[in-house]
């Protein structure tokens, strides 16, 4: 029998369509919508979807969405330069910098823009002050991927309490504060990485599975509990027809739209998967809408709270 579906665009949608009074009560008494500035350096043709997408969102719920560039030449002080002019604008209530910065910018760049960044303003939730706030089970901004997932988790009720959670991937943007909304959940909760020894064995322990690692089909049915929620954060974009006859059968639905279209969307879990879980995110329309939905959600918490601080 094949896995439950977890649409997250259908979520998403739920949730945006939750979050229209909220933004029409800030309005009405601020005087104007909540605000975020999304900042792009550079041409990376990925970055101007995700971009592209986060504004159109917050722009068609009735929060104003506005995109600051910076050049590919920029440097770092000119892009700590704009964060600080952004801190002080009080009709931004969220900032957002597009990762990834250029590479003129420096190996250690983002850390020090999202350093930068007003922690109330902070949507991404990447800031030390957000990050240690989620840790002591206090958060008020939360990474928006791992919130999606959380959130996807809690709409669905896949029971999380008292289960084993195993999150494949240790980044600060998604592995890590995963794992702390799993805990905070009561789940007993593994992290694995590149080192971790005989990674299907330890995987296929898990009721839920989290594929964090960028690569794409890595996660087999061998690493999958029969029964077990897989939830996919792995969007990778398969041009080569050599790889994309080794991850999909001939005749299967991934391989009949590569055929089509010379390229096609695959996440960090295996179409096979579906198969051995019970419950699975799909790619796309799994966890990539919610992600969007929670830059909204952040974007009204953050005018909200900034609201409710100035009294």
């Amino acid at each position: 029998m094949a896995a439950r579906r977890l649409d997250g665009a259908a979520w998403a949608a739920r949730l945006r369509e939750e979050l229209t009074p909220r933004i029409a009560a800030f309005t009405d008494t601020a005087g104007r919508p909540p605000g975020l500035a999304v900042v792009l350096a550079g041409d990376n043709p990925a970055s101007e979807i995700y971009v592209r997408n986060k504004i159109a969102t917050v722009g068609a719920h009735g929060c104003r969405g506005e995109l600051f560039r910076l050049p590919a030449t920029a440097t770092l002080d000119e892009a700590l330069a704009l964060v600080a002019r952004l801190n002080a604008d009080d009709s931004v209530d969220g900032i957002l910098v597009q990762s990834p910065l250029p590479d003129g910018m420096g190996r250690d760049a983002e850390q020090r823009v999202f350093d930068a960044i007003d922690p109330a303003k902070d949507v991404d939730g990447f800031h030390a002050v957000n990050v240690g706030r989620l840790v002591q089970k206090r958060p008020a901004l939360v990474a928006c991927t791992p919130l999606g997932c959380a959130t996807l988790l809690d709409r669905e009720e896949i029971p999380v309490r008292g289960r084993h959670a195993v999150v494949i991937g240790r980044s600060d943007i998604v592995g890590k504060p995963m794992a702390l909304l799993l805990l905070h959940r009561d789940a007993t909760v593994t992290i694995c990485h590149s080192r971790t020894q005989d990674l299907p064995a330890v995987c296929r322990t898990a009721d839920i599975l989290v594929a964090a690692i960028g690569r794409p089909g890595f996660v087999t049915p061998d690493f999958v509990k029969p029964g077990a929620t897989v939830i996919d954060v792995g969007i990778n974009r398969i041009d080569d027809a050599a790889v994309a006859a080794a991850l999909f059968a001939e005749g299967s639905a991934k391989r009949v739209q590569f055929e089509k279209k010379g390229s096609v969307l695959c996440g960090d879990v295996h179409p096979d998967v579906e198969a051995v879980a019970g419950a699975m995110t799909p790619v796309p329309g799994g966890v990539g809408p919610l992600t969007i939905a929670m830059v909204l959600q952040n974007t009204v918490t953050a005018a909200e709270l900034r609201a409710a601080a100035r009294g």
